[in-house]
């Protein structure tokens, strides 16, 4: 490829960090990059997400991707909507960081360690269900803003501990503070929860070709598509009470052959707030059916069907 690639990112930090990533493997690969910074609604607004909208970190890039200002789009794949968008194709899912959540706290404490009535901040409607869930008395706290700020609050005193994605704060070399990873038993992430979806128009053939054959995991693809499939047949946005972990797993077929299959594990609300869980396990190659038959299995369960802003 010839012309430089123009790599539309957010400005925040964890978001040059993510898109870094991706910069240096497309240089490695020989391709010319340039960076370029794309102000959000996200960016501009303090309120929680549930109130600004789905999709608010993205709609901005995905139409200056649209709109040839940029070539690429680099996003956290848990912040994109469900539905696709027609414009655009989504090029690689690179390698997936570690989806787990994880502890910040203060005095290197653990979550089980947290006294009765500590304040835990949270932006996430699915962290709280999922903390409250516990049954450990804690005092679950509304949190926006950065990596540095939320944690900030916790070295400030202002908050007891904080659950961040372990991810963002390995992306930024700060897995230094963390004080508890959360095991998905404790705590199921969200739906692509670590992964980058990397995103370029749909006609752009040259580019869709070299981001594909550069960054394209296909383990990855096939994990958080099931994850997605899930949330998508709940009709649930991705602030919504809704996790899902899915991993490539080693089985044996009829004739004792190791085979590679999906194991995905689902978490979701009744409309009385409380949680269900369940799990399924399915060939590679059906990744979406198996995130929509585990969704069909919550919502026989019971399971809330959240859409629209309150999602």
């Amino acid at each position: 490829m010839t012309r430089t690639l123009r790599i539309g990112t957010r400005g925040s930090a964890l978001a040059l960090a993510q898109t870094g990533t991706v910069a240096e493997a497309l240089k490695a690969a020989g391709a010319q990059v340039e960076i370029v910074v794309i102000k959000t609604p996200g960016d501009l607004s303090d309120a929680p997400i549930a109130q600004i909208g789905i999709g608010v970190f993205t709609s901005a890039l995905r139409d200056a991707l649209a709109n040839d200002e940029i070539d690429v789009a680099v996003h956290s794949y848990k912040d994109l909507p469900t539905a696709p968008d027609p414009r655009l194709t989504l090029a690689a899912v690179p390698q997936r960081e570690d989806p787990r959540d994880a502890l910040v706290a203060r005095d290197g404490l653990t979550l089980g360690e947290l006294p009765a009535g500590s304040t835990v901040g949270t932006g996430s409607p699915r962290r709280a269900a999922q903390l409250e869930a516990l049954g450990l008395g804690l005092n679950i706290v509304p949190l926006r803003g950065n990596v540095d700020t939320r944690i900030g609050k916790v070295r400030g005193g202002e908050l007891d501990a904080v659950v961040l994605a372990r991810a963002g704060i390995s992306r930024l070399g700060r897995t230094s503070e963390i004080t508890e990873n959360l095991e998905p038993i404790q705590m199921l992430p969200a739906p692509a929860q670590g992964a980058l979806a990397v995103e370029c128009r749909v006609d752009d053939v040259d580019a869709e070709h070299l981001i594909q054959s550069t960054l394209d995991d296909s383990a990855s693809r096939a994990a958080v598509t099931a994850e997605r499939a899930m949330l998508a047949a709940l009709e649930a946005g991705c602030s919504a009470p809704v996790g899902a972990l899915a991993d490539v797993v080693e089985d044996l077929d009829d004739d004792g052959k190791v085979v590679y299959r999906l194991s995905l594990r689902g978490v979701a609300a009744t409309p009385e707030n409380d949680l269900l869980r369940a799990s399924a396990t399915g060939d590679l190659t059906e990744a979406e059916g198996l995130g929509r038959a585990l969704a069909a299995e919550l919502l026989d369960l019971g399971a809330a069907v959240l859409s629209g802003p309150e999602a």
